[in-house]
């Protein structure tokens, strides 16, 4: 794949923020970008660099998005759940506003 000089740049930017690159085997059409177990989906198949759907937390062999519950928020992955607590909510929240922060630096 060939990449204009400014994706490039947006890829290198997450790259010394933190995140790294990682294949999610179920959306191979998409670069996946991690940190501190979360993910999302990267899409560079246009102009620029954005992300594909939303983020998640990385479970197993997937991408558990998060849901609310009638017992609170949780990140769920077909039967895989795991518990939103306060920490693990401030942390996704860290990795959506950087990656939304770099993405729009293009």
């Amino acid at each position: 794949m060939d990449l204009p000089p400014s994706q490039v740049a947006t890829l290198e930017r997450l790259l010394q923020a933190g995140f790294r690159f990682v294949s999610l085997p179920r959306y191979e059409r998409y670069v996946g970008v991690e940190r501190d177990g979360f993910a999302a989906l990267i899409d560079a198949s246009g102009g620029d660099v954005s992300v594909f759907g939303q983020a998640g937390y990385l479970v197993a062999d997937g991408l558990a998005m998060l849901v609310e519950r009638e017992t609170g928020k949780t990140f769920v992955w077909h039967e895989q759940s795991v518990d939103a607590t306060p920490d693990l909510l401030a942390a996704y929240e860290r990795f959506r506003a950087d990656l939304a922060n770099l993405l729009k630096r293009e």
